[in-house]
């Protein structure tokens, strides 16, 4: 089966729905799959719950997706940097699951390898706790945490050779895989596409048997914060 695409919208064909759960790769604004964020976006899908580390900045990655109100939910560790998003979280009109980061890690990639749940002491005494099965190992309490598994991944590779084996650079390298293990389609945007059997087996971070689609595109290289200091 041929997984290279010619664009987003055509590697989203016939994935997308209302209501959909979508895990989304990237580490602040490092590594987001942003041109199948856009074609969501021009989708017009609607209702979507988001599992991502965050929610973007305002008017880039999944911001977009915020400002269109196409999102319902969002699952996260992260959302510091969204205005829009404090503002619709605030006011009611966004639901929200917190999730520490490592946690959250976890459960897609657990989802990802078929276990349905596993104990952790994060967030042990917190509200994260609340209402999660507690039980004790060795003398410490641990909560249950459930697995994710989601409809459609939408993550973003540097590079990927024709059957989907990938590689991450630096930090995107932290929720991409992840992020692609636990949906049922997967669906790869990628800096270039190289000729299989021209990567590294010891190089590869993502296994192609869990890219189901692929298509590379342009990138916007933003800086999330910008620091400086006087002349």
């Amino acid at each position: 089966m041929k997984k290279i695409h010619e664009s987003a919208s055509s590697a989203l064909d016939g994935l997308l729905h209302d209501g959909m759960l979508i895990a989304a790769g990237g580490f602040g604004l490092c590594g987001i799959p942003e041109n199948l964020i856009a074609a969501v976006c021009s989708a017009g899908t609607k209702d979507i719950t988001v599992v991502s580390n965050n929610a973007g900045v305002d008017g880039f990655g999944l911001g977009v997706l915020l400002q269109t109100r196409q999102v319902k939910k969002m699952i996260s560790s992260y959302v510091g940097e969204n205005a829009e998003f404090m503002r619709q979280y605030l006011s009611g009109e966004l639901e929200l699951e917190f999730n520490p980061q490592g946690t959250l890690a976890e459960r897609m990639r657990a989802g990802g390898c078929g276990i349905p749940g596993f104990y952790t002491r994060t967030g042990v005494g917190t509200v994260i706790a609340e209402g999660k099965e507690h039980k004790e190992f060795d003398g410490e309490t641990y909560i249950l945490e459930r697995s994710i598994v989601a409809d459609l991944s939408i993550v973003k590779a540097w590079k990927a050779d024709e059957t989907g084996n990938a590689v991450f650079r630096k930090t995107a390298r932290n929720f991409n895989p992840p992020a692609a293990m636990c949906g049922r389609v997967c669906v790869m945007e990628v800096e270039e596409i190289v000729p299989t059997g021209s990567l590294d087996p010891d190089h590869i971070h993502l296994p192609g048997i869990y890219v189901h689609r692929l298509v590379q595109g342009q990138h916007e290289k933003r800086i999330e914060q910008r620091t400086t200091r006087a002349a």
